[in-house]
């Protein structure tokens, strides 16, 4: 059987579902889904399929007709060329793996404070300032770029990110399919997360935003700031009454995931020979992402540094386990009857 490329982000989803479940009984807490509070993921996640199937199918065949008489026929004729089982087998696999890796990295990222009690919050502060000459480097871009009108274009770029990830595995499942970058990418933002919340564990911290808030108060009210505050209560919830919340708290900052899958699509878009623009695009992506969560007080320099090498990490193991590139066989036959004639003619 041909490789799909999603045997390890399978596997990755079911490694961590079983940790967190296995940790959750442990510490006697509750396995929660992370956006439960806009509704079940049972039904949304139904939904958002759907929505992109729709989105792929009927504009293919409105084009095709002439006449809005025929739109049935041609969305039955799109359907058969662009969903047959293999390729819906696909993306049911990649969706259901990757969410469930998400919901369970998002849960055991909930459990860091009660499974480690350590705070590095005061070390990775000390690095940061010797790096910059004793001053803290949120402070430095809020010197340099003020805090009003810059604050609300990182915060805008903040916010895509957040849209722009899950935005991606559908495109990379449901529009690409069963080409190889899909497979390399789903698995590379698995890996990103499921050793991102390793290093959660090994070495907690809350992030500058959180340690010292003081130097954030003067920045524009924001989206990012309001997210902020929204994640400390959330927070502050869960650790009072663990046992009887269905709130997951988020906080968590060693090492920056966002910056680590930004750095993953970099690579992954320049090693799959993607259009400059796209790479280019990606790039200054990356570099804004890096400026905003210092910006923020999201993440220590050294949790951007972290994040950067996990990037490279995430996407070298995608490729690793990525579906080999698919040759079709009448090509493959052609080849090979060419070659063995090549050959007898020299002899």
């Amino acid at each position: 059987m041909r490789r799909s490329g999603l045997e390890f982000s399978s596997a990755l989803a079911v490694a961590t579902l079983v940790a967190a479940l296995v940790m959750a009984q442990s510490l006697g807490l509750g396995f929660h889904d992370p956006d439960g509070s806009v509704g079940p993921t049972f039904v949304l996640l139904p939904l958002i399929v759907l929505l992109a199937l729709v989105l792929d199918v009927i504009p293919r065949a409105v084009i095709r007709v002439r006449s809005w008489h025929a739109v049935r026929g041609a969305v039955v004729e799109v359907w058969r060329e662009r969903w047959p089982a293999a390729n819906l087998r696909f993306m049911v696999i990649g969706l259901i793996g990757w969410y469930v890796t998400y919901a369970s990295v998002r849960n055991l990222k909930g459990f860091v404070p009660f499974a480690n009690h350590q705070l590095y919050d005061r070390d990775l502060s000390r690095i940061d300032r010797a790096m910059f000459g004793g001053r803290e480097p949120a402070v430095v871009l809020h010197d340099l770029l003020g805090t009003t009108v810059a604050a609300h274009v990182l915060s805008f770029f903040y916010i895509v990110w957040i849209v722009a990830l899950p935005a991606s595995l559908a495109i990379a499942l449901v529009w690409a399919r069963r080409d190889r970058i899909s497979s390399w990418w789903v698995t590379a933002v698995s890996v990103d997360w499921v050793i991102g919340v390793a290093l959660n564990f090994a070495l907690p911290t809350l992030g500058p935003i959180y340690d010292r808030p003081g130097d954030f108060a003067g920045l524009s009210e924001t989206s990012t700031t309001v997210l902020q505050q929204s994640m400390w209560t959330e927070r502050l919830q869960v650790l009072a009454d663990p046992a009887h919340t269905n709130t997951v708290q988020n906080i968590a900052a060693f090492a920056s995931l966002h910056v680590a899958i930004a750095t993953t699509a970099c690579l992954v878009a320049q090693r799959a020979g993607l259009h400059r623009s796209i790479v280019w695009g990606l790039r200054a992506f990356l570099a804004i992402t890096m400026t905003a969560t210092v910006y923020f007080g999201w993440h220590y320099v050294s949790d951007v540094l972290a994040g950067l090498l996990l990037g490279f990490v995430g996407a070298w193991v995608g490729e690793k386990f990525a579906a080999p590139d698919q040759v079709a066989e009448p090509e493959v036959s052609e080849l090979s009857t060419a070659d063995l004639a090549s050959r007898s003619a020299r002899q």
